[in-house]
């Protein structure tokens, strides 16, 4: 591959791996920008919808590679129905261990999503078992440049990375245009922006709160599902590593900040790729915290500015 080539490539990896990360980033920057939580159990959400889809998967006994009703029916049943389920917990996990914590002291809330975070880590671990989990690889190995459009290349574009920008631009031009645009959206702003007034006009404030945790955890399960047809492999820490970049995502964007989730996902996506290829795969996990560090260093509320209200999306 000559050199234009191989940076295509890296470009192209890195932006799948960045639309993953900015759905999981997107659910953290929500939750804190309406209730000034960092979930750190959002991570194993992600992870959730990663073992839920391959049940499901399994339960209608979906052949390898989909085909036909496939690809129509079966693929985009797993994946609504995975957030709806993914979408679910989050909500659950919110009323049974965040809203008791509503008014306390901000370090009992952050310490509980630690714990909630380990907790689920052994449940997966007890469901799937400590190793390896195998995705079975559900689209067909195509290069879509070369057997779709007959264009001679050696860079490898394939269906799953198509379906991933698929699933997740409409998903993150969606979650804006309802945020900015409709009554809902306009009443998590207002209460992004102030609980108490919020709730003085006749908002209902754990109505909001619910509605932001359902859709953040649907949005994570979103990005697991699309995580095990693009990696085809996880296991029950899987989410923490994963949570780990996307909230660094969410900072880099500016925390409470939608679009700079998603741009700070496609940063830290190009970086971790190019890094695996020009420095090392050791070294781009450093490149990403040096560069976060030295951003927030001349910028210390992220690129596009952080920022509690969803009004400033």
């Amino acid at each position: 591959m000559t050199f234009s080539e191989i940076l295509a490539q890296q470009i192209i990896n890195g932006l799948t791996t960045g639309s993953y990360l900015a759905l999981i980033a997107l659910g953290y920057t929500m939750v804190y920008g309406i209730v000034e939580l960092i979930n750190f159990a959002h991570g194993d959400i992600f992870a959730f919808g990663f073992f839920i889809s391959l049940t499901l998967f399994a339960m209608l006994s979906a052949t390898t590679p989909l085909a036909g009703a496939g690809l129509l029916v079966t693929l985009p049943l797993v994946v609504i129905l995975t957030m709806l389920l993914t979408g679910g917990l989050n909500v659950l996990i919110d009323r049974i261990a965040y809203k008791p914590l509503r008014n306390a002291p901000r370090l009992a809330p952050l310490i509980t999503a630690v714990g909630i975070s380990f907790a689920l880590q052994a449940l997966f671990a007890l469901w799937m078992g400590p190793s390896q989990v195998n995705y079975p690889n559900y689209f067909p190995r195509v290069n879509v440049l070369e057997d779709w459009f007959g264009i001679e290349t050696s860079i490898l574009l394939r269906a799953k990375d198509i379906f991933l920008l698929a699933v997740t631009i409409p998903l993150m031009i969606g979650l804006t245009l309802f945020v900015d645009r409709t009554k809902l959206g306009k009443a998590m702003r207002a209460t992004a922006q102030d609980r108490e007034a919020a709730a003085m006009v006749g908002i209902n404030v754990d109505r909001i709160i619910a509605t932001t945790f359902f859709i953040g955890g649907a949005l994570a399960g979103a990005a697991g599902v699309v995580w095990g047809l693009y990696i085809n492999s996880g296991r029950f820490t899987m989410g923490f590593e994963a949570g780990l970049m996307a909230f660094t995502s969410a900072v880099l964007g500016g925390i409470g900040n939608i679009r700079g989730a998603v741009l700070g996902g496609f940063i830290i996506g190009l970086l971790r790729s190019l890094g695996d290829q020009y420095i090392g795969g050791e070294w781009s996990r450093a490149l990403i915290f040096v560069a976060l560090i030295i951003l927030l260093i001349i910028r210390p509320s992220g690129i596009l500015g952080s920022t509690r209200t969803l009004e400033k999306v």
